[in-house]
């Protein structure tokens, strides 16, 4: 048993991960517990944070948001920067 909060993220990386993305639909980790982040890998189902689908219509360049704080989810505007304890 963990006593990490299951209805917050945890910060998995504090900069973006950024991308280039074929058209197509990605889940975008928002828990920061998935083992293929970005994106998800199911393991969200032992917490109340679901996945977010990103919608790419064109090959674009993304960068996205690994401390799971961004107001822009599921892409990075720079929150990691503000962070005071990333880890916590």
């Amino acid at each position: 048993m963990t006593d990490t909060p299951t209805d917050k993220p945890l910060v998995a990386k504090c900069e973006p991960t950024v991308l280039t993305l074929e058209p197509g639909i990605y889940w975008w980790c928002a828990c920061g517990r998935s083992k293929t982040q970005p994106f998800c890998d199911g393991t969200h189902e032992i917490v109340d944070i679901k996945p977010i689908k990103l919608r790419i219509k064109a090959t674009s360049e993304v960068a996205l948001c690994n401390c799971k704080h961004t107001a822009n989810k599921p892409y990075c505007d720079g929150t990691h920067n503000k962070l005071e304890n990333p880890g916590a």
